[in-house]
């Protein structure tokens, strides 16, 4: 062969050579990860000490009757209500009939003294660690043009829930709007006026069997029984067990599980089930989809209240993903009533974090810009007294306002679809990364 026609086929190998493609740096570096990891057994033997230090930790328990310091405490500044059975809340319902038509026989005409759930009336108290409805009362008399149709509406409310109670069933808020939908207007309406009714009655929104739908899901090393049939969430494929409404059905709650995962998205949650990342790490997996309704922060809650093990949550690097974490741990203000039931404190926020993204080296194209509407909401996290009282959450929200960059849990995809089982959490638990 010629010199001219060896060196023809050399540039032409290099050619060919060069149109391969590159294995980004970000990649490799992503995959260089997956080799820091110990084996399961380390990883599983730093998870149960987790389990075990939570396992003395002694949260109070939801409802209780015991009369303590704090207690004595709400009776005066702030409210606070308990689970009740159906005896007791008809009774009430029943009290406040008579008062008010004691009234209108009197002359007077009948009012309701309703609690204000207004937002300067509801604050956060760093001792307890949660948002609380200050003790303040507003009149909502029917003889007043200003606010006789709410009186009548709360009437209507009470009949309906004390109607649901004699007949010992359950109802979703739904159900309740559609049964006089001229009056109510729209569902918004009767809903406010629902929780008016559990802070004037005292009761939690589940005490007076009016439920929200099925929208949490959990999977995992759990079992217990719903209504009397006994659930193993293990078999429960990948879409997971619809959390129960009526959480006061759900008893013999048994687990083997080390630790809870909380998911903000059922997009991550498919992929935990899927890979079965409950069964190389005993946990228990659970998402409201979003935004928590109110049966699984009750079901989250009473988790970790009777199984006392530690709780880890996995959301979107945004303002977002933090908000939504808020809410499970100190409340929402539209609750603030019933913080005391609703919340689970001490959840250790184990990822997507701002710092994660340089620390993971997450591809340019897979963070997204924040919008001015993101920036408010973060800014405005900086400024909530819950945020303030954790070092950590300061100055990860500082990072992404600096950064002006968030990204979703599915980001991680990027370095393949199971990444997130496989390498991220993995390395997270054993690293005990977790703020």
């Amino acid at each position: 062969m010629s010199e001219k026609k060896r060196r023809a086929g050399a540039a032409a190998t290099a050619a060919s050579a060069s149109k391969k493609p590159r294995v980004s740096s970000a990649a490799s570096y992503a995959e260089s990860l997956r080799s820091k990891l110990r084996p399961d057994a380390s990883i599983l033997s730093t998870l149960r000490a987790l389990a075990t230090a939570a396992s003395k930790s002694k949260p109070p328990a939801a409802g209780s009757n015991t009369i303590t310091a704090e207690d004595d405490l709400s009776a005066k500044n702030y409210i606070v209500v308990a689970d009740q059975d159906s005896t007791s809340v008809t009774s009430r319902i029943n009290r406040l009939v008579l008062a008010a038509a004691r009234s209108i026989l009197s002359g007077e005409g009948f009012s309701f003294a309703v609690p204000s759930r207004a937002a300067s009336n509801q604050v956060y108290l760093p001792d307890l660690d949660r948002i609380v409805l200050l003790r303040r009362e507003s009149a909502r008399p029917f003889a007043n043009v200003a606010t006789a149709r709410k009186a009548t509406v709360t009437a209507r409310v009470l009949s309906l829930v004390h109607a649901v109670l004699r007949r010992g069933i359950h109802v979703t808020k739904r159900d309740l709007f559609y049964t006089d939908v001229k009056l109510f207007g729209d569902q918004a309406q009767s809903d406010a006026v629902l929780d008016d009714v559990s802070c004037m009655l005292g009761c939690t929104r589940s005490s007076l069997h009016v439920v929200a739908s099925e929208k949490g899901v959990v999977v995992g090393r759990l079992t217990f029984a719903d209504d009397g049939d006994r659930i193993d969430c293990t078999r429960m494929g990948v879409g997971g067990k619809a959390i129960p409404p009526n959480i006061d059905r759900v008893s013999g709650i048994e687990s083997d599980a080390l630790f809870i995962l909380l998911v903000e998205k059922d997009a991550a949650f498919m992929r935990l089930a899927e890979d079965r990342f409950y069964n190389r790490f005993p946990c228990i997996i659970l998402t409201a989809k979003g935004q928590p309704d109110v049966a699984t922060r009750l079901f989250l809650r009473r988790l970790k209240v009777e199984l006392k093990l530690p709780v880890l949550a996995l959301v979107d690097s945004d303002p977002y993903g933090l908000k939504i974490l808020s809410v499970y741990m100190c409340g929402s203000k539209n609750m603030s009533y019933d913080s005391a039931n609703l919340t689970t404190p001490d959840i250790k926020w184990l990822g997507v974090r701002p710092s994660d993204l340089d620390k993971y080296r997450v591809p340019e194209q897979c963070r997204l810009p924040m919008t001015d509407h993101d920036i408010k909401v973060g800014k405005e996290l900086l400024e909530e007294d819950f945020v303030k009282q954790n070092e950590g959450w300061v100055k990860e929200l500082e990072t992404m306002l600096r950064t002006r960059q968030k990204a979703e849990i599915q980001a991680l995809s990027s370095f393949g679809f199971q990444y997130l089982t496989e390498v991220y959490l993995p390395l997270k638990l054993q690293q005990q990364d977790w703020i």
